[in-house]
């Protein structure tokens, strides 16, 4: 008998039980402690709504816009690096599952399926996530990739630099493909499926860089480049660098400061993303969400603001809009999906989300995703 999946924690039962433990633990864990991880999904919990009666509820509506691109609902795919391994062929089917559904798809540098993968597998534009490598004759490749795939959207990443130690992946020996060691191997033995579908597949590792970085041909030179390769010296005149080099709509992702967003404004990018990458980076940092009201408030109207970390409900999409967000972004949760069931995790993943943020909608008295503000919103829960 089929599971009956009522929920994002449904899925994530789900794929904890078909994906090998080293990518499972890569997408469900954080840095150091793990408290900001952890904090991203509970400092939702403690904002409570006000549930309104005898309101007229029909012809509700939870269309909107994310930079001027029309979405079902105000919620894209996050950039998740590793989808791959997740489930074989994993962006490809996530992709196909955000064009389905009306949603923006973002692809990451480090993705297993390529940016031509994605390109020759849908029909509407996606977004590309940048990370600014030291070598910059190949961000200027990437650059021109993602334009020719006709990306509509370029997402750069800041909050990169160096990478946070992530415990668990230290303790797995995370690599894509797995190393063949004795614990890889037993463990690989109990996900039958996953075996099949990496078997059925020639996309095993970073479609993006390997054959198109200088000197990367393979697994081994892989890691050597990937090491060396991420920028301390990153700043925002590299920002300005890459925004006239792309020409196009540019998302600055990984902004947790008021003073940042400031700054961001200044570099004319369409909307930034209030994000601590997950949990994953700076353990300590505040949670997306608690970080969120600060910088709507500096930034104004001047741009507009998005949130990424944390959401595994509708309800939670629902409260980022009350506090000032206009779209948001879900990582954890679709990659629960894809790897519980492949594509139809992920559309089973934004089906709940969906129906979460419409009914939650409509017990507080909106009929219109772009009407709900802080008064949707218990006083003093905020």
């Amino acid at each position: 008998m089929a599971p009956v999946i009522t929920c994002i924690d449904d899925l994530k039962a789900l794929a904890r039980r078909r994906v090998p433990r080293m990518f499972f633990d890569y997408a469900d864990s954080g840095s150091w402690t793990e408290s900001t991880y952890r904090a991203n999904e509970e400092d939702f919990r403690g904002i409570k709504f006000r549930q309104r009666v005898a309101v007229n509820m029909e012809n509700r509506s939870i269309a909107s816009t994310m930079i001027g691109e029309k979405v079902a609902m105000p919620v894209a795919i996050a950039p998740t690096g590793l989808t791959g391994m997740q489930h074989a062929d994993g962006e490809i089917l996530a992709a196909r599952a955000a064009e389905r559904f009306g949603i923006p798809f973002t692809l990451s540098t480090m993705s297993i399926c390529s940016i031509e993968d994605i390109a020759a597998a849908t029909t509407r534009p996606f977004w590309f996530q940048l990370y600014i490598m030291k070598d910059r004759d190949f961000i200027n490749r990437l650059i021109d990739r993602a334009k020719a795939a006709n990306c509509s959207a370029l997402m750069i990443t800041l909050d990169l630099q160096i990478l946070g130690q992530r415990h668990k992946d230290l303790r797995n020996g995370l690599s894509a493909p797995p190393k063949p060691t004795l614990k890889t191997l037993l463990n690989l033995a109990t996900k039958p499926q996953w075996c099949l579908g990496m078997l059925g597949t020639q996309r095993r590792s970073f479609g993006n860089i390997i054959g198109h970085a200088k000197n990367v041909s393979d697994l081994s030179s892989l890691s050597a480049w990937t090491a060396q390769q991420f920028d301390p010296a990153l700043s925002w005149d590299d920002v300005e660098w890459i925004k006239k080099r792309w020409g196009g709509k540019i998302i600055l992702k990984g902004i947790l400061d008021a003073e940042d967003a400031r700054l961001a404004v200044q570099t004319g990018a369409d909307a930034i993303i209030v994000s601590n990458h997950g949990g994953r980076q700076l353990d300590g940092a505040p949670s997306s969400i608690a970080a969120l009201p600060d910088i709507v408030e500096a930034v104004g109207s001047s741009i507009e603001v998005h949130l990424d970390g944390g959401i595994r409900s509708g309800q939670d999409v629902v409260k980022s809009l009350a506090l000032g967000a206009k779209g948001t972004y879900i990582g954890r949760a679709f990659l629960y999906g894809l790897g519980a069931m492949g594509e139809s995790g992920v559309t089973r993943c934004l089906q709940i989300i969906a129906n979460e943020l419409d009914l939650t909608m409509a017990f507080c008295g909106v009929r219109n995703v772009r009407d709900i503000d802080k008064k949707i919103l218990l006083p003093g829960s905020f």
